[in-house]
């Protein structure tokens, strides 16, 4: 009896530990159950919300309109101007140009608007000129000041023509004019030669400002153009006319379109080698014309075409009139890719003593 009882009591024992255990267990595993539960019910959640990519893609334009951020806003707006030139870049292929290189800049922008060709190198004839007169200028010479017509000033290179005798005496300012509108050798040389410190001075002073303008592919060798080992590109001598443009005096007399000059008591009458300059059709705020064998028929401007101030450089022409063909070809072309409103023209004042024409 009393062995029954002990082993009632081991019983009851054993199932007390035994449930316990088993309630703990059940708890375990419903505990692990759970989070996967939880995870499925996400994963159906995360399926219905809208990606998050389609909720910042429903914003952009606002944004864009509204950003205070510079940079965006910089980026978002598109100027007209601009536009214009982008357009006439991918127009470009229109454009039919004989020269062997060419060159159109927007003056104000620097965006070329059409190229060819325009980083070679090949003389650049009496284009050189332009450097010369900067440079004449840049040393603020007594321009009234009489200069002589000496053998040094003569061509002996290409033996070119002049009507400016040895022993004549001008004033600097008479030479300047006579090398910018008639492209005039002799004055070119005399101006260099009475340069202080002389030809050699005058040589290291254009190319130091060839190298100050960002031309880095130009070199001078001599002051007028005769000599072909002066050299530069289109995008070079853009960067010339930009500057030179900037001088009132080269401004007026590169466009001047005739004059008549005293020299030792005779009236000579001088005309601009571009006959651009007259022309109704243009207008032209600077211009220089050039030739050698070597480098061709050359012509540089500034001009307003199509009611945009713009650089054209024209090197290597072939025929006669090839390069104010090409010239005008770029003006109707510009033209017809936007609305030109033609500006007023000013009168031309020539230096004290000298009759304009034209």
């Amino acid at each position: 009896m009393l062995i029954r009882r002990r082993t009632a009591l081991m019983l009851v024992t054993l199932l007390g530990v035994c449930f316990p255990m088993a309630e703990s267990v059940h708890a375990v595993e419903k505990s692990k159950t759970k989070p996967a539960v939880q995870k499925s019910a996400n994963k159906q959640v995360a399926k219905k919300a809208p990606p998050a990519s389609a909720a910042k893609k429903s914003k952009p334009s606002s944004v864009a309109k509204n950003s205070k951020n510079p940079a965006v806003a910089k980026k978002a707006a598109v100027t007209p101007a601009l536009a214009s030139s982008a357009a006439q870049s991918q127009d470009s292929g229109r454009l039919d140009v004989q020269s062997g290189a060419a060159l159109v800049v927007d003056q104000e922008g620097g965006v070329p608007l059409f190229q060819k060709n325009a980083n070679q190198i090949q003389p650049i004839a009496s284009i050189t000129k332009l450097m010369t007169a900067m440079v004449v200028l840049d040393g603020s010479p007594n321009l009234n000041a009489p200069i002589s017509i000496s053998y040094d000033d003569v061509d002996m290179l290409r033996g070119s023509r002049s009507r400016l005798g040895v022993g004549a005496v001008i004033s600097r300012e008479y030479a300047l004019l006579l090398a910018l509108m008639s492209s005039e050798n002799r004055a070119a040389h005399a101006l260099a030669r009475h340069y202080p410190g002389g030809l050699p001075a005058f040589l290291a002073a254009m190319n130091i400002k060839a190298q100050a303008l960002g031309m880095r592919d130009t070199h001078f060798d001599d002051p007028t153009g005769l000599a072909s080992s002066n050299v530069s590109t289109a995008n070079d001598l853009a960067k010339m006319v930009r500057a030179a443009h900037r001088y009132p005096l080269i401004r007026e007399f590169s466009t001047t379109s005739d004059a008549v000059v005293d020299i030792g008591g005779r009236d000579l009458a001088y005309h601009n080698t571009n006959p651009l300059v007259k022309s109704t059709a243009w207008d032209v705020g600077l211009s220089k014309t050039g030739y050698i064998q070597e480098a061709g028929k050359c012509l540089v401007m500034q001009a307003r075409v199509a009611d945009k101030p713009v650089v054209i450089v024209l090197l290597d022409s072939a025929g006669k009139q090839t390069r104010v063909g090409d010239a005008n070809r770029i003006k109707r072309w510009m033209e017809t890719t936007q609305v030109s409103h033609k500006s007023t023209t000013h009168a031309k004042l020539g230096p004290k003593g000298v009759r304009l024409a034209g």
